[in-house]
C-alpha cells in the first residue's frame, strides 16, 4: 500500500524510433511480402534503402543476429523489440554479400554500425531490397506515429514515435 502512495507513478513511455538506412521511407503496407504488408511480425515501416550500410534505430541491445546476417533483433532501452530485416528473401543468400559489425548481447547507440551489405548482390539473387523495420512485440504499444520521409538519413531521420503501455 504504501508503494502505492508513495511510489513512482508508472506513466507511459515515448520512444523515437531513427531511420536503419539511408533511404526513401514507405508504408509496411507497401512491402510486397504479405509477411511485413499484413503486419505479422508487428507493425512499422520500411526503407527503400540508397546504399548497404544498416545502423541502429534506437539505443539499445542486439538480442539477435541472424546466422546468415538478413536479419537482427534490438531491444530499445524502453523495451521495444525491432526487427531489421534486409531485403526480401534474403535468407537463401545464406550469409553472402552481409558483413556483422555487432554481435548478439552488444550494446549499441543510435547510428552504430550493425550490417553492411552488397545491394547489387540483393538485387540479383534475392526478391527486393525494401528493408522493414518492425516493432515485434506490438502488444505492448498504445500508439505509434510514423514519419515517410523522401531522403531519411539512417540514424538521424525519425521514422517512428511510439508510446508504449503503461
Amino acid at each position: 500500500m504504501l508503494k502505492k502512495l508513495f511510489g513512482k507513478k508508472e506513466v507511459p513511455s515515448e520512444e523515437t524510433i531513427f531511420a536503419p538506412l539511408n533511404g526513401k521511407a514507405v508504408k509496411i503496407e507497401e512491402v510486397p511480402d504479405p509477411t511485413f504488408s499484413q503486419k505479422m511480425m508487428g507493425d512499422g515501416i520500411a526503407i527503400e534503402p540508397a546504399d548497404g550500410n544498416v545502423v541502429s534505430p534506437v539505443d539499445g541491445t542486439v538480442i539477435q543476429l541472424f546466422h546468415t546476417k538478413h536479419a537482427i533483433g534490438i531491444k530499445s532501452q524502453s523495451g521495444l523489440e525491432l526487427l531489421i530485416h534486409i531485403g526480401l528473401e534474403t535468407v537463401m543468400m545464406n550469409g553472402e554479400g552481409f558483413e556483422a559489425h555487432v554481435k548478439e548481447g552488444d550494446k549499441v547507440k543510435t547510428g552504430d554500425k550493425l550490417i553492411t551489405f552488397d545491394m547489387d548482390l540483393i538485387r540479383e539473387k534475392a526478391a527486393s531490397t525494401i528493408t522493414p523495420l518492425v516493432i515485434t512485440n506490438v502488444d505492448t504499444v498504445e500508439n505509434i506515429e510514423k514519419q515517410y520521409e523522401e531522403n531519411a538519413v539512417g540514424g538521424k531521420t525519425q521514422v517512428m514515435d511510439v508510446k508504449t503501455k503503461s
